[in-house]
C-alpha cells in the first residue's frame, strides 16, 4: 500500500519561534570580524543568483526557516520557493532560488544549509519509518531527544515526514517513568500524586517494563501506557490486556527493520528518539552564479 499523501499544505511555524535561533547561528558564524573570505573576494553590491539544490533524494523540511538566514543579511533578497516542507525532492531538484547581494548570500550559506540539511534529514528518515508500517494503524511519534533550542523545528520536521509529535516539553503532560515510581514507592502512589496535582486537561502516562506492572496499572484510570523495550509478542499481549482502556505506546529499540512487527502488535504509537537525535543530514548544496545584466 503506498503511503498516504501529506496533508497540503503543512502548516508553517510562526517565524518568531525560530528567528532568534537563526540570528544566533549567524552571529556565531560571523564572529567578531564578519566573513573575511567573502569580504576580501566579492565586490560590494554584486548581485548573484543562487539555487538551493538537493544532492540526494529526500523529504523537504525547514525550508522557510533556513531562508530566513538570507533575509536577515539582505532584507532586499528575492526568493522563489519551488518546493514546500512535506514535499519529496529528487536528487538535483532546486528547492528555492535566492537572488540578492552576493556577500550576504555567501555569508548566510552555511547557516541556511546546516539547518536545512538537518531538518530535511529528520523528515526523510521519518518518512521511511512511516512507510515501513503503512500496513498497520500505528503512528510514528518523536520524543524530547532533540537538539537544544531546535525542538520546535525538529518536531516540525517529523510532521513533514508524516510522523506526529509526542510531548513538546515537561509542561504539557505527565509521564511517570521508572525513577518517578521508585521515588514515590510504586506506580500506584505515583499515579495518585499525579492525579492530585494535575489539572483536568493534563493527561497522565506511565512507563511499564513488563506485563505484571501493566496489570497493576489498568485499574488506576491512566490515559496512556508506555510499553518499554517489549518484543512484538509481548506487545501483542499488552495491547490485549489494555483492551482500549488507554493509549498504548511502544518505545525502545525501534528501527525500520523491527518497526513493522512491533506496529502489527496493535499498539497505537511507536515512540522513536533517533528520528531527532541520530538522523543523517540530507545533502543539500548552494549553486551560485553572478546575476546577468
Amino acid at each position: 500500500m503506498p503511503p498516504s499523501p501529506m496533508p497540503q499544505p503543512l502548516p508553517s511555524l510562526p517565524p518568531i519561534i525560530y528567528q532568534q535561533v537563526i540570528r544566533d547561528s549567524l552571529r556565531e558564524d560571523l564572529g567578531r570580524a564578519g566573513d573575511l573570505t567573502t569580504d576580501a573576494i566579492v565586490p560590494e553590491g554584486l548581485k548573484v543568483q543562487a539555487d538551493l539544490r538537493t544532492r540526494q533524494e529526500g523529504r523537504v523540511a525547514g525550508l522557510e526557516a533556513s531562508l530566513l538566514a538570507f533575509r536577515l543579511l539582505d532584507p532586499g533578497v528575492e526568493i522563489e520557493i519551488l518546493r514546500r516542507d512535506g514535499d519529496d525532492a529528487a536528487a538535483g531538484d532546486v528547492l528555492a532560488t535566492v537572488t540578492g547581494e552576493g556577500r550576504a548570500i555567501l555569508s548566510a550559506e552555511r547557516t541556511a544549509l546546516n539547518l536545512l540539511g538537518r531538518l530535511a534529514g529528520i523528515a526523510t528518515v521519518t518518512r521511511e519509518l512511516v512507510r515501513s508500517i503503512a500496513q498497520s494503524r500505528a503512528q510514528v511519534v518523536c520524543t524530547r531527544k532533540t537538539t537544544p533550542l531546535l525542538r520546535a523545528l525538529e518536531k516540525h520536521a517529523v510532521k513533514a515526514g508524516g510522523g506526529a509529535n509526542h510531548r513538546f516539553g515537561l509542561d504539557d503532560a505527565i509521564l511517570i517513568k521508572d525513577n518517578h515510581r521508585a521515588i514515590a514507592g510504586g506506580a500506584a502512589e505515583a499515579v495518585r500524586r499525579a492525579k492530585a496535582y494535575a489539572g483536568h486537561l493534563v493527561k497522565i502516562e506511565v512507563e511499564v517494563d513488563d506485563l505484571r506492572e501493566l496489570q497493576a496499572l489498568l485499574d488506576l484510570g491512566i490515559d496512556a501506557v508506555l510499553l518499554d523495550n517489549m518484543d512484538a509478542a509481548t506487545l501483542r499481549q499488552a495491547v490485549a490486556m489494555v483492551d482500549g482502556r488507554a493509549i498504548t505506546e511502544a518505545s525502545g529499540g525501534i528501527t525500520p527493520q523491527t518497526a513493522p512487527a512491533l506496529a502489527a502488535s496493535g499498539v497505537d504509537l511507536l515512540s522513536v528518539g533517533w528520528l531527532t537525535h541520530s538522523a543523517p543530514v540530507l545533502d543539500i548544496g548552494l549553486d551560485m552564479e553572478p546575476q546577468r545584466p
